[in-house]
C-alpha cells in the first residue's frame, strides 16, 4: 500500500517564498537558488540531487502575522511547497520535519489554501482508473465531511459528477483513448492546456492524460500540521492500492447512520490497521459525528 511514489503540493502563507525556502533548507540541507519564472520560484537543491520548490500560487489570500495579529500581505507571501518525487518509507519523516519547520518559521494555512497529492500513474489500466473513480464517487460525501472540506474551495475541487459516472457506465471504455474521451466530454479547448477546467475535481485525471502521468487528489484543506498531512498521504496511497488490486469497485453509496463508525470501519478495510495508523484514523474521523466504536451508540 505504501510503495507507490507520490508528490505533494502544500499551499500556505505567513512567510515570503524566500523565507519558506530557507526553512526547507534547514531541514534537507543543500542550497537555495532563485529560479524566477512566472511563478517566482525558489528551489532548494538537496544533497541527494532532488529539488524542493516554493512557488507563487495566485489563488492564495496572502497574510502575515505579527504580535499575535493577522494582517493582509503582498504577493511575496503566496507560497506553494512542491515536493520532489517521494516514497513513504524513505521520505515521510523528512516531509513532516519540513512542514514543522515551515510552521515554526511563521507559516500557516488559511481558508484559501489547499493540498494536492499526486500519485504515480504507473501500473494503472482502464479498469484500475475506473476503480479509482468508483471508490471516490461512492465515498465522496463522507470524505468531504471527514476532511471538513471548506465550501469556498469548491470551485477548485468539485465532486465527481453523476454525469461522468453515467457516461462511463454507458460507454464502458476499453482503451485509454476511449476513457480519455469520456473524461473530457463536455469541455472545450485544447486538452493539453495545463489549467484545463476538468482538473478541478476531488480526483483529477487531467494530470494523468496530459500531465506527468499522475492521478491527483485535490480534496484536502491547507494545513501545516504534519500529522494531518501524513494522514492525507496515507489515505491517497490506500485508495490507490485499492484501485490497483480490486477486481471491481462499486459506485453504490452506502447509507451512513453513524459517520464516525462508518469512516473508521471503511479505513480499516482499506488498510488503516494497527497502531502505526492510529493517529491517521483519528485525524480522518475527528470532524465526524457519532461514535467510532459503536455503530448504534453505546449499550447501557
Amino acid at each position: 500500500m505504501l510503495s507507490t511514489r507520490f508528490g505533494v503540493e502544500i499551499e500556505f502563507t505567513g512567510l515570503t517564498r524566500n523565507m519558506a525556502a530557507r526553512a526547507v533548507e534547514k531541514v534537507i540541507g543543500g542550497c537555495v537558488s532563485h529560479a524566477g519564472t512566472v511563478y517566482d520560484t525558489y528551489e532548494v537543491h538537496a544533497q541527494d540531487g532532488r529539488v524542493w520548490k516554493v512557488m507563487r500560487d495566485g489563488s492564495i489570500n496572502c497574510q502575515r502575522r505579527e504580535s499575535g495579529r493577522t494582517y493582509a500581505a503582498n504577493d511575496l507571501y503566496s507560497c506553494e511547497l512542491v515536493t520532489p518525487i517521494l516514497t513513504y518509507e524513505a521520505d515521510i519523516e523528512t516531509l513532516q520535519e519540513v512542514i514543522r519547520a515551515l510552521r515554526k518559521a511563521g507559516g500557516f494555512a488559511n481558508e484559501s489554501c489547499g493540498i494536492h497529492i499526486h500519485l504515480d500513474g504507473e501500473g494503472h489500466t482502464v479498469k484500475t482508473v475506473r476503480n479509482f473513480l468508483n471508490l471516490v464517487y461512492a465515498r465522496q460525501d463522507l470524505l468531504y465531511r471527514a476532511l471538513a472540506f471548506r465550501p469556498n474551495r469548491i470551485r477548485y475541487c468539485h465532486k465527481v459528477e453523476d454525469e461522468l459516472m453515467t457516461r462511463l457506465q454507458e460507454s464502458s471504455p476499453k482503451t485509454m483513448e476511449e476513457l480519455e474521451n469520456v473524461w473530457y466530454a463536455g469541455y472545450y479547448g485544447r486538452r493539453d492546456q495545463h489549467y484545463h477546467q476538468s482538473r478541478y475535481h476531488f480526483i483529477n485525471l487531467h494530470s494523468f492524460f496530459h500531465g506527468h502521468h499522475t492521478i491527483e487528489l485535490r480534496g484536502f484543506n491547507g494545513t501545516l500540521h504534519a500529522g494531518e498531512v501524513r494522514s492525507y498521504i496515507v489515505l491517497a496511497l490506500a485508495l490507490n492500492h485499492q484501485a490497483l488490486t480490486l477486481k471491481s469497485a462499486s459506485t453504490k453509496k452506502p447509507q451512513v447512520e453513524n459517520e464516525k463508525f462508518a469512516m473508521r470501519t471503511w479505513l480499516n478495510r482499506i488498510g488503516f490497521i494497527g497502531e502505526e495508523f492510529r493517529a491517521c484514523r483519528e485525524h480522518l474521523t475527528k470532524h465526524l459525528s457519532g461514535s467510532a466504536a459503536w455503530r448504534h451508540g453505546r449499550v447501557a
